[in-house]
């Protein structure tokens, strides 16, 4: 944020996207800067992007929790759904008050991505191991609690649920290398699964709680079991098309490819291949409503 300066030039920002013809973003709160200390809240980082969205007209999707939480909160710890809930609440709150537009949140980014980078192999806060899966339904359970909490400080509030799509391809022909890699590749339903109360249905989904499902989708989301990274002129990389039909086919709700991107020189080419995809998914009637390229401008990759 302090590197495009984002939070002073929202105005300006927004402005330029509408020349472009885009009029709907996704933003992200800083949780750890809206709650320096337990439960006081501060819009200071925020107000001015809500205030700038309203005044230009621009359909903002808020994330609530996609950059970390506050030093003092644990994912695994039974207070945080609580947390997130009591941090949504008040955001919602502000949102009614400082705007009119029907409001659209994330509870939460990638769960599940989330749960194996921060719960298994300790690449992400909070850098654990052998606990994705109960983080996993931790971050599930929170984001039920604060789309809930939302929607009682304003019901009018859309919930977008986001997780990645991925393809994992066998290593071998063996019964068991195909056998583990679609266990692999069946693994990215779940969250959206418990949310909708298909598993684990101690944790509050329900069908009713999938009411827009967010797809990320990037170059690297297809693989070789334990192996590299499968280009898209691989002919075992799948279709956009396809994962896209198999997500809608599951839940019969309508999608958006919520986070989409590539560097460098690759950024038009990928676009332009995401683009078509999309295209060709409506064509043969998954409900697709829009496409977020991330970030709008270039940047360093992971």
């Amino acid at each position: 944020m302090a590197a495009t300066r984002h939070d002073v030039l929202a105005v300006k920002d927004y402005a330029r996207l509408a020349e472009l013809g885009i009029t709907t973003v996704r933003e992200g709160i800083a949780w750890h800067r809206v709650e320096r200390r337990p439960g006081r809240f501060d819009a200071s980082s925020v107000i001015e992007r809500v205030r700038a969205a309203e005044a230009g007209g621009v359909q903002v999707i808020w994330d609530l929790c996609h950059f970390g939480w506050p030093d003092d909160v644990d994912p695994l710890d039974d207070a945080f759904p609580e947390r997130l809930a009591a941090m949504g609440s008040w955001f919602a709150q502000l949102l009614r008050d400082e705007t009119s537009s029907i409001p659209w949140y994330v509870p939460l980014n990638e769960p599940s991505f989330v749960a194996w980078a921060g719960g298994d192999v300790e690449y992400l806060n909070p850098f654990r191991r052998g606990q994705g899966d109960p983080l996993k339904r931790n971050l599930v359970r929170a984001s039920i609690e604060a789309a809930s909490a939302v929607r009682a400080v304003d019901p009018r509030a859309r919930i977008c649920h986001v997780d990645p799509i991925i393809h994992v391809e066998p290593r071998t022909d063996s019964p068991g290398s195909r056998s583990a890699a679609a266990r692999y590749s069946e693994a990215q339903f779940e969250a959206w699964d418990m949310l909708a109360g298909r598993q684990h249905d101690e944790l509050g989904g329900s069908e009713a709680e999938l009411d827009l499902i967010g797809v990320n989708f990037y170059d690297r989301n297809q693989w070789v079991d334990e192996g590299p990274t499968l280009d898209r002129r691989d002919p075992r990389f799948r279709p956009l098309r396809t994962m896209l039909a198999d997500v809608y086919e599951r839940y019969r709700r309508p999608i958006i490819v919520a986070e989409t991107g590539a560097e460098d020189i690759a950024r038009a080419p990928w676009l332009r291949y995401v683009c078509d995809e999309v295209a060709a998914a409506r064509d043969i009637g998954v409900a697709v409503e829009g496409i977020c390229l991330y970030p709008v401008v270039d940047h360093p990759g992971w």
